[in-house]
């Protein structure tokens, strides 16, 4: 298991399954929910810049890192009552919730399923259930990559032996190529090859296509109503989801709103200074009230990022 310092790692059952939790600092606790391919390490460059303020709680979803890896659960429904069972196990009322891509599709579920148990919303990389659906249509294409990762046997194979094809998504998921340290990108290449977490990769996937894509091409979300105050951060050069997505929103949600902001794909790992930051402004505690953050255009030297841009959703 990689190291990093500050971080402690225990184990729960939940739902019938063993999970890996690793966790970090004291005060308000804030539930960090992975992507694909990655697992709690997602999350190691936000743990020294958020953990003397917040109590971090980074799970490896099932499937993911060191948790169990059943046959059967991948689907949004089973992943998000996977984050409330969590939350019960480590007897956590309430928390403060950031979701990256997948991990934020299911935080939506969640949010929509048990509103009482977040206090907000932060999702990284990924659309809300309102998306515009003419814009769908015309970014359909960007997806283009999961086709290799999501069909029965073809998408377990490429997971277990062509981890070229995992790295190489993992590389173009960040505009600067310097942000994946020596080690960091094999970790989570190497984290999917096993069987049963390359078919937990592929169902994944799999159950995405077979329940969440018609419910959005439908519009079976329009029946239901955000009330968890939410916030979507995108990056201007995310390969999979771009901004004209996020219109919308704002007719379902008490209050949802998107920040374009520079980077990619994997906003943790290229631009953690940016993400501590916003979550510093969205989750206030006593320490951040007295101690505010930086603007987000200070926090990456030599490259500055602009203020982000926000959108009406």
């Amino acid at each position: 298991m990689p190291r990093v310092d500050g971080v402690e790692h225990r184990f729960v059952e939940a739902r019938g399954i063993r999970f890996h939790v690793a966790g970090a600092g004291e005060g308000p606790p804030l539930m960090f929910v992975h992507g694909f391919p990655q697992h709690w390490y997602a999350w190691r460059h936000l743990v020294p810049l958020l953990a003397d303020r917040y109590r971090l709680v980074m799970p490896d979803l099932r499937g993911a890192g060191w948790s169990d890896a059943p046959y059967r659960g991948y689907g949004t429904r089973d992943r998000a009552a996977d984050v409330l069972a969590l939350m019960d196990a480590l007897g956590l009322d309430r928390v403060g919730l950031i979701g990256h891509e997948w991990g934020a599709w299911a935080g939506f579920r969640a949010c929509l399923d048990a509103p009482d148990r977040f206090t907000r919303f932060l999702a990284l990389n990924i659309v809300h259930p309102w998306p515009d659906q003419r814009a769908i249509r015309r970014n359909a294409w960007r997806m283009w990559y999961t086709a290799l990762w999501e069909y029965p046997l073809l998408g377990g194979a490429v997971l277990r032996h062509w981890p070229g094809f995992t790295r190489y998504h993992l590389r173009r998921g960040v505009t600067d190529p310097t942000s994946w340290r020596p080690g960091e990108l094999e970790e989570f290449v190497d984290s999917v090859r096993s069987r049963a977490h390359a078919h937990a990769g592929r169902a994944l996937h799999w159950q995405y296509v077979l329940r969440d894509i018609p419910a959005l091409a439908t519009g079976r979300f329009r029946h239901e109503r955000l009330a968890v105050p939410a916030t979507v951060l995108l990056g201007a050069g995310d390969f999979a989801f771009v901004p004209e997505m996020l219109t919308g929103g704002d007719d379902h949600a008490d209050e949802l709103d998107a920040r374009i902001v520079p980077g990619g794909h994997y906003l943790a790992d290229e631009r953690p200074e940016l993400v501590a930051a916003t979550i510093q402004e969205l989750f206030p505690t006593e320490s951040t009230v007295q101690r505010r953050p930086q603007a987000p255009q200070a926090l990456s030297p030599p490259n500055p990022a602009p203020t982000p841009t926000r959108a009406r959703v």
